[in-house]
């Protein structure tokens, strides 16, 4: 009697995280990721099997080659496409760093969430290396800048200013990132700005892709994220990141990354 070969165990493996870009490897045999959307890009390579995912109302099947750009809070699942599982590595990319190198344009949008654009292709390249290779600083400060203007060229993202005030946006976010921990008003944002809240929600979303209380969330989940890594349990990571209980943490977590807490713990090793 042929004996029944066992499922492979899916995995998860991250690069040490930089300043505003965490990079993974993984491997998964079915469903991979609950709907979950996140303020950061998530910018990929297929490397084998067939990787299924449903964005803005479409299912889109990622081939081997192919480059997938998913745009900043635009929410989207994960799972294979066939039985044979897939592997993709992913590089999660923070919209102020492209900022930094389009200066105020419009964050490029990839129609459809697939390319097969060889200038994407070379631009993902130096970000996307193999498992346990190191990215220079310098390495990654041109490869990101080579990335934004070849997403820019290829999404046709228009080179005029688009309307709004990108010195008070980035204001707002230096004030979030450092008042992630508490509670932060709208009056507070406004006198940090100079701009009234209205105009800045609006002019948050379009320079950084979310709004600002995703922002302020996202930052807690990062600081809980590093003190999960270091031992702390779920209710006192919750506390230190300034979520309101362990189940406040958890729900925002799952609608995040697509996985709980824990399950994220179990495939959290390193590359």
């Amino acid at each position: 009697m042929k004996q029944a070969v066992p499922a492979r165990q899916d995995w998860v493996r991250c690069a040490e995280p930089v300043e505003g870009m965490t990079r993974i490897e993984a491997w998964f045999s079915g469903k991979a990721y609950a709907m979950h959307r996140h303020d950061t890009y998530a910018i990929g390579r297929t490397l084998a099997g067939v990787q299924r995912f449903s964005y803005r109302r479409s299912m889109c099947n990622s081939l081997p080659g192919n480059t997938m750009v998913l745009h900043p809070d635009e929410p989207h699942d994960g799972q294979a496409g066939t039985d044979d599982g897939f592997r993709y590595r992913m590089v999660y990319i923070e919209p102020a760093l492209f900022q930094d190198v389009l200066g105020g344009r419009a964050l490029p949008f990839l129609e459809g969430g697939i390319s097969t654009d060889a200038r994407l292709a070379a631009a993902t390249a130096a970000l996307l290396p193999q498992a346990g290779q190191l990215i220079e600083p310098l390495e990654q400060g041109e490869a990101l800048a080579e990335l934004a203007h070849a997403l820019a060229a290829v999404s046709g993202t228009p080179a005029p200013r688009v309307k709004g005030d990108y010195l008070a946006a980035r204001r707002a976010r230096d004030y979030l990132q450092a008042h992630c921990t508490r509670a932060v008003t709208l009056a507070e944002l406004e006198a940090a700005t100079g701009r009234d809240r209205w105009s800045l929600s609006h002019d948050f979303r379009v320079f950084y892709g979310t709004s600002p209380y995703r922002y302020l969330t996202m930052r807690r989940l990062d600081m809980a994220r590093r003190l999960l890594l270091a031992g702390s349990t779920l209710a006192q990571a919750a506390m230190a990141a300034g979520f309101a209980d362990q189940s406040h943490m958890t729900r925002h977590f799952l609608k995040t990354y697509g996985l709980t807490p824990g399950r994220w713990l179990r495939f959290a090793g390193r590359l």
